[in-house]
Order: C-alpha cells, then sequence, then structure tokens
C-alpha cells in the first residue's frame, strides 16, 4: 500500500508578497512545476499531487491575488500576466528549479508560455490541460471576456462581472464533465471565497483586460514550439467551451510529435480524472526518459 503523501505548505517573499506554495516529493526526483488558472490556486492540484508525489518532486505555487498568497490592492500591484511572470520567474530561482517539466491550465498558459519561450533551458517537457496558444482554441463562452477586453466601459465590465459570479464558477467545473456528481463542490466554493474577497474583483478584472496582450504572443510561443519542439503532452477537457478541443488538437501543428490524449471532461477535468491524468503523465515521462 502506498505511504499518504507528505505534502507542505509554504510561503516565500518575493518583491515584499507572500508567495504561498505545496510541494510534495523527492527533491532529487524531477520537478513537475503546477501553474493554475482562474479562478482557482494552487489547491487544485491537490488530488493529481498526491497521485504523483511517489514519482516526482511536485511544487504549485498561488499567484498573487489568488489563493494563500498576497493580494495587494489594483494600487499596490500592477495585475498584468507579465507581472505574474515575473514573480513567477523569481520563485522558480529562489527555489533553484534548474529543470522543470511544466503543467499549465487556463492562467497558468500564458504564464508558463512566456516563461518556456523566455527560458527554454528550463523546460523538460510541458503539460497543457485546458490552456490555450491558438486562436482555434477560443471558445464562445469567451465572448463577454473578449468584449470587456476590446472596449472596457460600464456595459462590458457588466458582462464580465458575471464571470466573477459562484454560478459561473460553479458552471466552470461542471460543464462539460463527464459525471457532474463526481466534482467535489468543495472545489468551485473555494475559489468562489477567494473571488468574493473585498477588491479580488478589481484585481479580476484588470486581468480580464490585459488578457488581450495574451493573444498578441501566441506567434512568440508557437515560433518556440516549433523551433525546440518541447516534449508535450496535451490533456484537456475535450468537452470545454472556454478553450476548446481544436485548440488542443492545434498544438500539433507546430510541434508535430506532441501527444494529444484529450480527457473526456470540461475546463477543469482534474477534477473528476486526476488519476487517468496521472497515470498518462507517468507514461509520457518515462516515455521521454524523464524519470
Amino acid at each position: 500500500m502506498m505511504n499518504a503523501t507528505k505534502v507542505s505548505y509554504q510561503t516565500i517573499k518575493i518583491e515584499g508578497l507572500d508567495v504561498f506554495y505545496r510541494e510534495a516529493g523527492d527533491k532529487n526526483k524531477p520537478t513537475l512545476l503546477l501553474l493554475h488558472g482562474f479562478p482557482s490556486a494552487s489547491h487544485m492540484y491537490r488530488d493529481l499531487i498526491n497521485n504523483l508525489a511517489g514519482d516526482y518532486h511536485l511544487v504549485a505555487p498561488d499567484f498573487p491575488g489568488f489563493g494563500q498568497s498576497s493580494a495587494p490592492t489594483t494600487q499596490e500591484f500592477t495585475y498584468t500576466f507579465d507581472k505574474l511572470t515575473s514573480i513567477t520567474n523569481q520563485f522558480i530561482d529562489k527555489l533553484s528549479l534548474n529543470k522543470v517539466t511544466l503543467y499549465v491550465q487556463d492562467y497558468g498558459g500564458p504564464v508558463g508560455f512566456r516563461i518556456a519561450s523566455q527560458r527554454p533551458e528550463l523546460i523538460q517537457a510541458l503539460i497543457v490541460q485546458n490552456a490555450n496558444a491558438y486562436t482555434e482554441g477560443l471558445g464562445a463562452a469567451l465572448k463577454p471576456l473578449a468584449e470587456y477586453m476590446q472596449n472596457p466601459n460600464s456595459t462590458t465590465e457588466q458582462g464580465a462581472r458575471a464571470l466573477l459570479s459562484l454560478d459561473a464558477t460553479k458552471w466552470q467545473y461542471t460543464d462539460g464533465a463527464e459525471n457532474p456528481a463526481n466534482v467535489n463542490p468543495d472545489s468551485y466554493i473555494l475559489d468562489q471565497y477567494y473571488l468574493d474577497r473585498k477588491g479580488n474583483d478589481q484585481i479580476q478584472l484588470a486581468l480580464f483586460r490585459d488578457y488581450a496582450n495574451n493573444l498578441t504572443l501566441y506567434p512568440v510561443w508557437q515560433k518556440y514550439f516549433r523551433e525546440h519542439h518541447p516534449a508535450t503532452l496535451v490533456i484537456s477537457g475535450k468537452n470545454d467551451q472556454l478553450f476548446t478541443a481544436p485548440g488542443a488538437e492545434a498544438f500539433k501543428k507546430d510541434n508535430p510529435n506532441a501527444q494529444i490524449s484529450l480527457l473526456n471532461g470540461g475546463h477543469f477535468a482534474l477534477a473528476e480524472h486526476h488519476e487517468l491524468a496521472a497515470k498518462l503523465i507517468k507514461e509520457f515521462l518515462v516515455q521521454r526518459g524523464i524519470k
């Protein structure tokens, strides 16, 4: 019988901010750096960490403004994806992570793809789960966000704010799920707790407005995939209406050796399929000599 996973919950200072992270596994084994999406935090990886900690070293931080990390106001901190990337790069260096398999979901994608294209020598492999780098993957459910990005005003802000509601958070977890009854409600209830903190709406709206800058970097990230051909496993939930299955398949355009193994789930596919995801990840990394 496998021993229970020991997970440590730690905080380090970066630019005066407390950056919270979960860590598990033997540091002498290959490192997986897990970057979370909106509106979640590192807790979205808690089951996957338990599944993989016997074989790998796992590190999962919370971005500023999310989870247990500091959430300064928008007057005190510049909430852009470039800034989240800068904080994450400093986090990597403070923990002396020299080689990582980078797991990205949702917002973790634009942060992680920036890091990979800036520091290709850091990346052993990429694992992509419901994160996007191709226009083919932009789903119709992103329309309120797109309208707010293109023309921020009181009307479009109202549509964007709807994405901060409990109904929207629950929808992200349950829409497209193989069996919504298998999605633990604690997940979206906890996410909503963080979203509902005073001032957090302004943080999220700032990142919504900045999201357009991710789309302009798609050609940069695609060039990285094309030139470096990182070992890539895509395990997105195929029923996601935000970042759609065609966007997952598109990773093969610039990296023909990318392995596409779509899961029968939605945007937060790990909520149902963390055990299958762990199996695919282990097989993939072993096949590529990362063990």
